[in-house]
């Protein structure tokens, strides 16, 4: 896979007019299509279920990124899988049975990836790291879109970065929260492969224009 990847949040999305919006990225310079599934337990807040990723399979062109988080992550990929996700990542702070869950994903044809929340310490990916396609590292606490990006991401990158080479991984680096112009092209240069952008894509008088620009 190609790095310097956006993937703009349908968080984000006007939920009125999502069918608008995904055919507005299907058109646009994103490459992936970012969902984010919250189950009022895992996080303070609920989003969306199957119904609107039947409308998200529907209509995107573009590869599907799911990120889950709920508790038991393990009784739902496989739905998530048939409803159009390319690939799904689970907090590795709802998993019990961790590299369980990701071989599951990736039996049923979809990439598999792991998230930290902020204060998750990248070592203990350690023994799950060789077996992943993508590390998604919040840069916020999940549950909320727009809140202000935690400095502290730049160096779980690096660590992330360290241990990916040392364990001759090809898993990718996603980050997700507050990602804006003042901080992508940063993010890039210090090793992430992938960012989530939900109000600065939204919220820009131009959401094409703006996704051109998180890529520069």
């Amino acid at each position: 896979m190609k790095t310097k990847l956006i993937a703009p949040s349908l968080l984000s999305a006007d939920f009125g007019n999502l069918q608008r919006d995904i055919e507005m990225l299907n058109t646009s310079q994103a490459d992936w299509l970012h969902v984010d599934v919250m189950d009022g337990r895992f996080v303070p807040n609920i989003s969306f279920g199957f119904p609107v990723m039947k409308t998200i399979q529907q209509h995107a062109k573009k590869f599907v990124d799911v990120h889950l988080m709920i508790v038991e992550p393990e009784k739902y990929v496989e739905e998530f899988i048939e409803y159009g996700a390319d690939l799904v990542s689970v907090h590795y702070e709802t998993c019990t049975h961790l590299h369980r869950t990701i071989n599951l994903i990736q039996s049923k044809g979809a990439k598999a990836g792991i998230v930290l929340n902020p204060a998750t310490p990248v070592l203990m990916l350690e023994d799950i790291i060789a077996d992943v396609d993508l590390v998604l590292l919040m840069s916020v606490n999940p549950g909320f879109g727009g809140q202000k990006f935690i400095e502290n991401t730049y160096k779980k990158i690096a660590e992330t970065k360290d241990l990916i080479i040392s364990n001759n991984s090809t898993a990718l680096i996603e980050i997700d929260g507050g990602v804006n112009l003042d901080n992508a092209a940063k993010l890039f240069e210090a090793g992430a492969d992938v960012l989530v952008a939900g109000n600065a894509v939204f919220s820009a008088e131009s959401p094409e224009k703006m996704i051109e620009l998180l890529k520069v």
